[in-house]
């Protein structure tokens, strides 16, 4: 029978040929050591071979989450996982470029009237985007509601947009950071999700391979984010401001509230029909406030100041903007929005002010309506969600609607209700302001 030592050399020498082992480099994070640039280079690209397996590559990440890496380290990671795989050359447009990436929250539809209102200023917004993955929900899952429309196309192709309308919204290129969506679903299933190293260059290595000159960062914060305080949320937007700023990519980022939803909706068409309100100079005013504060950040990123970004809302220039976008992906902007077969209200049982509007307890709510989904591959239902009627620190009486439930399977309003109500909560004093914007990291 081999001894240890025979048996390790047989499972981690997968080819004579490679210049590491594998486990010395487990070895040297576990126990609290540094890496070489060299050894960063080599693992992530022998993991997207396939060199290294899937087993030590979980023990890696588990290193990684409990040792960390230094600055340097995750630079050079994030290098390597964009070494991975392809870049786009967004150089010839002619124009600046900037992009927007927010860490998910629940009713985020900012980026529906983003695009299109810093476009209207002459600035090319290449916004890659994902599908929703539990409570929060996925900017392509919201756009597809709108018949007709389509994130997929070719490089060529969405070159065209941007020269012609200035925004896209496309889906991710499979070839930006292959190592990144593989190492994703391994830590996704080994606990090793939430690891600021890892969400960072995972995160920073996509907008970096996208090519865009310039980044604003919308870094959520609350019960609805994936970081729940402020210091958390402000090293993750330092760590992501770093690696953009090292990677020549001007990059700022605004930590914003995400304790309660943004807005009054929550789920796919009611968010489009909520941003396109935001585009025609309406809307809610958090929305709006928050919008038009990233609209001034990209701009000013991309050499624009002083921009009246209000003014292009109310003045309809950034409503143009955004109906040559859905038209020029396929989309009719003047379709009606699917509606739901089925609609439920809930209403204050007693009165007082709206003290608590858990923005996780809704996003879960409108998940278990059918707004999102729990596997990559379940389908959403594109009318349901959530409608709120009131606002946190509103004043209500007894029996006033305070939400409405929208799905096309009525048999799931037990369970949103069971997700939702424990998340409203009707005090007898106003409580203290909330902030939107807590901080910006330059």
């Amino acid at each position: 029978m081999p001894g240890a030592g025979m048996k390790s050399t047989e499972a981690n020498t997968v080819n004579n040929a490679e210049p590491f082992d594998v486990v010395d480099i487990i070895r040297t994070k576990r126990d609290g050591g540094a890496w070489k640039m060299e050894h960063i280079a080599w693992v992530v690209d022998a993991y997207t071979r396939g060199v290294v397996s899937e087993e030590q590559m979980a023990a890696l990440a588990m290193a990684i989450f409990l040792r960390g890496m230094n600055r340097e380290e995750v630079a050079q990671w994030t290098g390597a996982m964009i070494a991975s795989g392809s870049t786009l050359d967004l150089s010839d447009l002619g124009k600046p470029t900037v992009d927007k990436h927010s860490t998910g929250g629940v009713g985020d539809k900012v980026t529906l009237p983003l695009g299109p209102l810093v476009a209207s200023f002459g600035v090319a917004v290449p916004q890659l985007s994902g599908r929703g993955l539990g409570h929060t929900g996925g900017t392509l899952d919201k756009l597809e509601a709108i018949p007709g429309w389509s994130p997929e196309m070719s490089t060529p192709r969405m070159k065209e947009i941007l020269c012609e309308v200035g925004a896209v919204v496309a889906a991710a290129n499979a070839d930006l950071a292959p190592a990144d969506r593989k190492l994703y679903a391994l830590r996704d299933v080994t606990a090793t999700v939430d690891c600021l190293p890892l969400i960072a260059s995972s995160i920073m290595s996509k907008k970096i391979a996208e090519g865009t000159s310039a980044l604003v960062l919308d870094v959520k914060v609350g019960s609805g984010a994936f970081m729940r305080d402020v210091d958390s949320a402000r090293q993750l937007a330092r760590a992501m401001v770093d690696l953009g700023t090292d990677a020549g990519v001007s990059t700022r980022a605004l930590l914003t509230d995400m304790e309660v939803p943004l807005g009054r909706t929550i789920g796919n068409a009611l968010e489009v029909r909520e941003a396109v309100e935001v585009l025609g100079g309406g809307g809610p005013g958090d929305v709006r406030e928050l919008t038009c504060a990233l609209a001034r950040a990209m701009l000013e990123l991309a050499g624009i100041r002083d921009a009246d970004v209000e003014g292009a809302l109310d003045s309809g220039r950034a409503m143009d903007t955004w109906k040559r976008m859905v038209e020029a992906q396929g989309g009719d902007p003047a379709a009606p929005l699917p509606v739901a077969r089925h609609t439920h209200e809930v209403r204050a049982e007693r009165a007082g002010y709206v003290d608590a509007l858990d923005a996780l307890a809704l996003g879960v709510g409108s998940w278990r309506l059918g707004a999102g989904r729990a596997r990559k591959e379940d389908r959403v239902q594109a009318a349901a969600g959530i409608e709120l009627h009131v606002e946190y620190g509103q004043r209500v009486e007894p029996g006033q609607p305070l939400l409405t439930l929208h799905t096309d399977t009525p048999e799931r309003f037990a369970r949103a209700e069971e997700a939702v109500l424990p998340g409203i909560h009707i005090g007898a004093e106003p409580p203290a302001p909330r902030t939107l914007i807590h901080d910006v990291i330059s």
